[in-house]
């Protein structure tokens, strides 16, 4: 997939941080973007800023990434505006960090949910669409995907899943021509469970670096897949 002009691609959770990042480098590159956000307010908002920075076509979709049904309605979207799919990037992701002590049921299910469930629907929804196009299936785990913190108990365990689906799936999938790649960043500059990025957040992982990982990704020759990649910041601050 070296040519990626008017390639076709979706985003779940691009309305802001790393998909926001990925959809503008893959802007850059002449493709067709489609990004999805609970709040059809906020991926019109998004398209907004994106339309100014890239040189391909965009549309907002509001969807729910826990839900296959709406996630099959996204793909049907982006068909019906672009014609194909090349591209299925499974980005949407939250974060509830409490001992286990005072983690709450609700808490525990919306993060399997979105970060676990909302991947294998996305893959669900967008599989005939990458089979026609033998096209890639890219998902964003984590670092919390390979290592367990205190606190962390939700989402390392749908962390831990996405980065073992995401290699199962790569061996499913391979025989149809579909190249499948998860991406396990740390730290990284966004607005990830509340957070507000600022000067301080300099030492870490941009998400225009992730946004070029992608790219990187898409470019490289089809013979040749990195599977799984691990992203840490070069010089963190010291304890």
């Amino acid at each position: 997939m070296q040519d990626l002009v008017n390639k076709t691609v979706l985003i779940t959770g691009g309305s802001k941080g790393i998909g926001f990042g990925i959809a503008e480098a893959l802007l850059a590159e002449g493709m067709r973007v489609a990004i999805t956000s609970r709040s059809q307010k906020a991926a019109d908002e998004a398209v907004s800023k994106l339309e100014k920075l890239g040189k391909g076509e965009i549309i907002g979709i509001e969807a729910d990434v826990r839900s296959l049904a709406s996630q099959e309605n996204a793909v049907s979207k982006v068909i019906d505006r672009f014609g194909k799919l090349d591209v299925v990037i499974a980005n949407a992701g939250i974060g509830h960090f409490a001992s286990i002590e005072d983690l709450t049921e609700e808490q525990w299910q919306e993060t399997i949910d979105t970060n676990l469930s909302g991947v294998f629907f996305s893959i669900k929804a967008g599989l005939k669409s990458l089979k026609d196009s033998k096209g890639y299936f890219i998902t964003i785990s984590s670092l919390a995907g390979t290592n367990f913190f205190a606190n962390g108990s939700a989402y390392n365990a749908s962390k831990f899943g996405v980065t073992g689906f995401s290699q199962a799936v790569m061996l499913d999938l391979r025989k149809h021509g579909i190249k499948v790649s998860t991406i396990m960043p740390g730290s990284v500059a966004t607005y990830f469970n509340d957070h507000q990025p600022s000067d301080a957040d300099a030492w870490k992982i941009q998400i225009e670096d992730l946004g070029q990982m992608v790219v990187d990704l898409l470019n490289m020759n089809p013979r040749t897949l990195p599977s799984k990649i691990e992203v840490r910041p070069t010089m963190p601050p010291s304890a």
